[in-house]
């Protein structure tokens, strides 16, 4: 073994891919290790262990673990559901467009592999990711917010047929694209618990959730279920969101509750978690959506409003577990 190769080995499997390079000069050890995206807590942690492995070969009485931290911290904050249809990516989109309008550089990652949807949702024209090395490109829409997405590297209506291990490549590299000073990272999850939520957990460990869903209650159950993932995962829950709460008829104004009223916030109340606040079920959204022009981008319309609201609240819950 080189000496490098002889470091390395010590280094545990879940930490080696932040070493940059692992050197020996006499019996000191020196490794360069990327640590941007890390907490202070967390990025003591890793010096902590790289430093107990690597101090444990015989021929190494000094470890110096320099983090490479550079770039400001960065928040990933994973949006998820149990379902699907609950409209988790057009909040994901919106909840990207009202934090970059208050100030934070906010990049949004289509971590629906099978079916992605923010290359529509924040952009009103086709685009497509380039790369630079190994790394992709994020691409910058007109809202302020860097996004990428399956849907600009795949034919539009063309299935993406992967097994498992591919679909958790494609998420690291979209993961891993260059997201310069990006301060906030939104996660649009695929929806239910498999195999993206949890190579998600594992590897990226996000510092809180989101969980949206529907007030009716076959909703709810899932929305559950989703909840108890983040929990076993050890990941904050910043709140719940009770998206299509409340139809406002476009001819005559009246109110209906096709899906049923409060059973999100009911739900939030009764798990002891924060309530985010509802969006309401309205043509405006999904025409907006389709176009490409998310209403969180006209902060003072009635269909931007909801947005703007549940992005303050998440603000809030984001300073708290920084």
């Amino acid at each position: 073994m080189s000496i490098d190769e002889t470091i390395r080995a010590r280094i545990p499997a879940e930490l080696s891919g932040m070493v940059r390079s692992a050197t020996l000069r006499g019996n000191v050890a020196t490794l360069v290790v990327d640590a941007g995206g890390l907490g202070r807590s967390a990025a003591a942690q890793l010096q902590r262990e790289l430093e107990e492995a690597v101090g444990a070969l015989d021929h190494v009485s000094e470890v110096r673990v320099a983090l490479m931290a550079d770039r400001k911290e960065r928040q990933i904050i994973a949006v998820g559901s149990g379902k699907g249809g609950v409209g988790k990516s057009t909040l994901t989109a919106n909840l990207a467009v009202a934090l970059a309008g208050m100030g934070h550089k906010v990049g949004v990652v289509d971590a629906d592999i099978y079916g992605p949807s923010q290359a529509t949702l924040l952009a009103d024209t086709p685009s497509k990711l380039r790369a630079e090395g190994e790394k992709l490109i994020p691409h910058d829409s007109d809202f302020g917010v860097k996004f990428v997405s399956m849907g600009q590297l795949v034919e539009a209506g063309k299935a993406i047929a992967w097994r498992g291990p591919m679909v958790g490549q494609a998420l690291s590299q979209l993961m891993d694209a260059d997201w310069g000073d990006t301060d906030v990272l939104l996660v649009d999850l695929p929806p239910g618990t498999g195999d993206v939520q949890l190579t998600m957990l594992q590897k990226f460990k996000p510092s809180a959730a989101v969980v949206v869903s529907t007030p009716q209650d076959l909703a709810l159950i899932d929305a559950k279920r989703a909840l108890d993932l983040f929990r076993q995962a050890q990941v904050p829950i910043a709140g719940i969101v009770e998206n299509m709460a409340g139809y406002m008829c476009p001819s005559c104004g009246d109110i209906s509750d096709p899906f049923g009223k409060g059973g999100a916030e009911a739900a939030a109340k009764e798990l002891g978690l924060p309530f985010l606040g509802r969006v309401p079920l309205a043509m405006e959204i999904r025409q907006k959506s389709d176009a490409g022009t998310p209403p969180a981008a006209a902060a003072d319309s009635d269909m931007g409003k909801p947005f703007i609201g549940i992005a303050a609240q998440l603000h809030r819950a984001l300073e708290q577990v920084g």
